[in-house]
C-alpha cells in the first residue's frame, strides 16, 4: 500500500466555493484520498469517490468522539505558524460551551446508541408526515406574500423561513421567541467573533434551559415536550443532553433544508426542459428531489471524523491520528455510480445515496428535508410557472462554508 505524501492542496478559496466540482472531480482522478488544508491551516484527508465515501461513513475506525478528536487538532496543522496561531487563541476558542456538543453527531457507540435511541423515539416518521399539511399551509402563505412583488430574494423569503418555522414548530418556540431563536443560531453558525460567540451560547442555553423546564412542567404536543420524557427502560436524557439535542436539532433540521431548497430552485431555473417534465408529471417530484441531493446537495462534507488507526483508501494509506473529511458532494459526482454525473436527470435511480450520510450517523432528519423540499418547490413552480433569475447566475454568490453548499441569495423575478 502506498501512502501519499504529497503536501495538503490549499483547496477551500473563494473560487472553489462558486464552483467546486471540477476541483473534485480533478482531485478523484488523483488518488482516492489526498490531504487538503482548510482555511485556518488544518490538515485534512479529503475523499472524494462514491464507493470509498460509503465504505468510510460506516467505518468503526473512524472516529466522532471530538473529546478525543480536539487533542489531535494542534498536531494536525500543516505550517507550524498557524499551529501556534492556534494554541494561543485555544483558550478562547474554548468558550463555546461543552453543553452544546453532548449529542450523538459528536460521539460513537456506546454513547452514540443510547442517545440515538432515545431521540428516535420523538423524531418518528408518523410525527414528521403529520406536519404536510402545516408545511403545505405554510408554504402557500410564502407564496402569498412572495406575488405582491416583482423581485424577491428566494433565500430570505421562502428558502429559510419554512424549515426555519417547522423546526421552531417541532421544538416547541412560541412564535414571540423565534426571532431571537434566529439571532443566536445565526451567529454561533456563522463563524463570528469570539465574544459573540460566547454572548449568544449563553443566550441560547439560558433559554433552552428555561423551555426544557416549561415542558417538565407543562408537557405539551412537540418534540421538544417527548424528548424530555423519553425513556428507555430507567435511562432518560440528561439537562445538558437534553440542551445539546436541542440545539442540533435546531441547526441540522433548517440549514440543510434551506439549502436544498435554494440548489434544487437554482438547477430548475437554468433548465426549463426538466420544469417542463415535472409540470407534465407530478410524479416525479420525489425522484427530482433526490436528483437535488446528488446533483448540488445541501451538504458538501459530512462532520469530521479521525482514524483511530491506519486506514486503508484504496491504495492510500491515512496514518492513526489524522482528520478525514468525506466530501458528499464529490460522492454524488462520481462518474463510477451515477453516469454522465453532470446532469441534472429527476429520472435517475438513487438507491444507497450518501447525501446525507450512511451507517450509524445517517441523518435523523433526512425524511423530514425531503418533504420540506418536495412541498416547498414543487408548490413555487406551480405557483410561478415564469419564474426567473433576477440576475446573471454566474454573479450568485456561494457561502464559504465547509461543510454547507448553499446560496448567500437567489434574487428572482415573480413573473
Amino acid at each position: 500500500m502506498a501512502r501519499t505524501d504529497t503536501p495538503p492542496a490549499d483547496l477551500f478559496t473563494p473560487a472553489f466555493h462558486q464552483d467546486p466540482h471540477q476541483a473534485l472531480a480533478e482531485l478523484r482522478r488523483t488518488a482516492p484520498a489526498v490531504p487538503v488544508m482548510t482555511p485556518n491551516g488544518l490538515r485534512t484527508w479529503l475523499v472524494t469517490g462514491y464507493e470509498h465515501a460509503r465504505e468510510l461513513l460506516a467505518d468503526p475506525r473512524l472516529s466522532k468522539d471530538m473529546r478525543v478528536g480536539k487533542d489531535l487538532i494542534p498536531h494536525n496543522f500543516a505550517d507550524p505558524d498557524k499551529q501556534r496561531e492556534f494554541l494561543a487563541e485555544s483558550g478562547e476558542r474554548s468558550q463555546f460551551p461543552h453543553v452544546l456538543s453532548v449529542h450523538m453527531l459528536d460521539s460513537d457507540p456506546p454513547d452514540h446508541t443510547r442517545l440515538r435511541r432515545l431521540v428516535g423515539r420523538a423524531f418518528t416518521a408518523r410525527r414528521v408526515e403529520s406536519l404536510r399539511p402545516r408545511i403545505t399551509e405554510l408554504t402557500d402563505e410564502l407564496l402569498e406574500a412572495m406575488a405582491r412583488h416583482a423581485e424577491v430574494d428566494l433565500m430570505e423569503a421562502l428558502a429559510f423561513p419554512v424549515p426555519f418555522t417547522v423546526i421552531c414548530w417541532l421544538l416547541g418556540v412560541p412564535p414571540d421567541d423565534r426571532a431571537a431563536f434566529r439571532r443566536w443560531s445565526n451567529l454561533l453558525v456563522s463563524g463570528a467573533g469570539t465574544e459573540e460567540v460566547r454572548e449568544a451560547s449563553a443566550s441560547m442555553i439560558a433559554y433552552l434551559k428555561a423551555l426544557i423546564e416549561t415542558k417538565r412542567a407543562a408537557p405539551a404536543d412537540d418534540m421538544l415536550t417527548d424528548l424530555v420524557h423519553a425513556r428507555d427502560a430507567d435511562d432518560q436524557l440528561s439537562s445538558d443532553e437534553l440542551i445539546s439535542m436541542a440545539f442540533l436539532l435546531l441547526v441540522a433540521g433548517h440549514e440543510t433544508t434551506v439549502n436544498l431548497i435554494g440548489n434544487g430552485t437554482l438547477a430548475l431555473l437554468t433548465r426549463p426542459g426538466v420544469r417542463e417534465q415535472l409540470a407534465a408529471d407530478a410524479s416525479l417530484w420525489p425522484a427530482a428531489v433526490e436528483e437535488f441531493l446528488r446533483y448540488d446537495g445541501p451538504v458538501t462534507n459530512a462532520t469530521w471524523r479521525f482514524t483511530t488507526e491506519p486506514v486503508e483508501v484504496g491504495d492510500v494509506v491515512i496514518p492513526e491520528g489524522e482528520f478525514v473529511t468525506i466530501s458528499l458532494g464529490a460522492a454524488g459526482r462520481d462518474p463510477a455510480r451515477y453516469p454522465d454525473p453532470d446532469r441534472l436527470d429527476v429520472t435517475r435511480s438513487h438507491s444507497a445515496s450518501v447525501a446525507f450520510g450512511h451507517g450509524i450517523h445517517h441523518c435523523l432528519g433526512a425524511p423530514l428535508a425531503r418533504l420540506e423540499g418536495q412541498i416547498v418547490i414543487s408548490r413555487l413552480f406551480a405557483r410561478f410557472p415564469a419564474l426567473r433569475p433576477a440576475v446573471d447566475v454566474a454573479e450568485l454568490r456561494w457561502r464559504s462554508s465547509l461543510m454547507m453548499r448553499g446560496l448567500a441569495e437567489l434574487p428572482v423575478f415573480t413573473a
